[in-house]
């Protein structure tokens, strides 16, 4: 009888087992944990679950997920993009130069680009039939270009992609500061903010003080910023997955000299990688500078590349290359903006959560090790 209830117990703990080791490996690992920690943690910070603090995580969410969207696909071919975030202040300068609706000169006579792009009747655009399409298309089309140089610089003369893409953080971060004497252009138009703050669909939530003042707030649950980077999202699931380029750039992250022998044209599959990358970070920069109503040079500076690599390596997108998914980033942003923003109502130090932070991508880098382990045994 004890060594029939020894067996049992023994299969119980195997499949128990069986089943963390399944779950640990699912594609949808970080989504359950990002739904424990928030149950987790609500008991404990009742703000969380309040409808203004999920509506603030949700806006933080769609601009991060944007950029971090084409650093998955530089993740992925074993490369890094440290300029996403120099490209996000430079082209949000861009963008707010030439849409702007006027300028003071107290602000701005003193930048090279007063008189040239801008000027006290507002940006280079201003007026002209179309400006926000073509202001936008305009700002798309510089940020890719960078990309395309960091491409180059990486498939052409086979530099390091962190050595590439850290001279072009510095540089065009510097470019951006130089061009507007790092002041903030603001004064955009109606038409663009709404692109950073607009929304489609609204909740009305009443609560009542007294019986005869009502007080509502409204709460947005489709805006046009989770538009678009679902929409990109979703190009970017079908790009990476369902193409023939898609595993072009799986071939190059698993062994790039073997996918060069088989044939892959490996120098054009980089640099559209890095294209792709720096198109993403306009496309999060003219979300972002959107929502805060001004154009920064400064506006990825600080810890946000931080937040951007973390959110994607948090996801499950390996650090060596060959192992990368859509839906894997959206769950690393959607976990990396919810640890951020409970860390924010704890109330704890800047320096505390930078260590936290830091402590979590680490502990994600080595799961990543752990995982590809595991499967690597599973297979034999």
């Amino acid at each position: 009888m004890a060594a029939a209830g020894d067996q049992a117990a023994g299969g119980l703990a195997s499949r128990i087992g069986q089943t963390a080791v399944r779950l640990f490996l699912s594609d949808y690992f970080v989504l359950y944990l990002s739904l424990a920690y928030f149950l987790v943690l609500v008991p404990f910070l009742p703000t969380l679950y309040n409808p203004a603090n999920i509506a603030n995580v949700l806006s933080n969410m769609w601009p991060l997920l944007a950029v971090a969207v084409g650093q998955t696909f530089v993740l992925t071919i074993a490369g890094i993009d440290l300029s996403q975030g120099s490209v996000v202040g430079f082209t949000s300068v861009v963008a707010a130069a030439l849409l702007a609706t006027t300028a003071s000169p107290d602000v701005l006579s003193n930048a090279p680009i007063w008189g040239v792009l801008i000027d006290e009747s507002g940006g280079l655009l201003h007026g002209v039939p179309g400006a926000l399409i073509i202001g936008i298309a305009i700002t798309l089309v510089a940020g890719t270009f960078i990309g395309m140089l960091n491409g180059l610089g990486v498939a052409v003369f086979r530099m390091p992609p962190f050595m590439v893409t850290l001279v072009a953080m510095i540089t065009i971060s510097a470019l951006g500061i130089y061009l507007t004497q790092s002041e903030n252009i603001r004064h955009l138009p109606e038409a663009y903010i709404e692109l950073g703050k607009g929304d489609i669909v609204s909740v009305y939530l009443g609560e009542q003080d007294e019986p005869r003042i009502p007080r509502r707030e409204i709460y947005s649950l489709i805006t046009y910023p989770m538009i678009i980077s679902v929409l990109l999202a979703l190009m970017a699931h079908v790009l990476l997955n369902r193409t023939v380029f898609g595993r072009y750039v799986f071939a190059i992250g698993t062994n790039r000299k073997a996918a060069e022998i088989s044939g892959v044209p490996v120098r054009r599959v980089i640099t559209q990688v890095f294209m792709i990358s720096a198109f993403c970070a306009t496309v999060g920069a003219i979300l972002f500078s959107a929502r805060l109503e001004a154009g920064r040079p400064t506006l990825g500076d600080g810890n946000f590349l931080l937040d951007v690599i973390g959110a994607t390596v948090i996801g499950g997108t390996s650090l060596f290359g060959g192992k990368g998914k859509i839906k894997w980033t959206v769950f690393g942003v959607l976990f990396f903006v919810l640890l951020s923003n409970s860390l924010n109502l704890m109330n704890l130090s800047a320096f505390t959560i930078d260590m936290v932070k830091g402590s979590v991508i680490l502990v994600a880098a080595l799961l990543d090790v752990l995982r590809s382990r595991l499967v690597t045994v599973g297979s034999k």
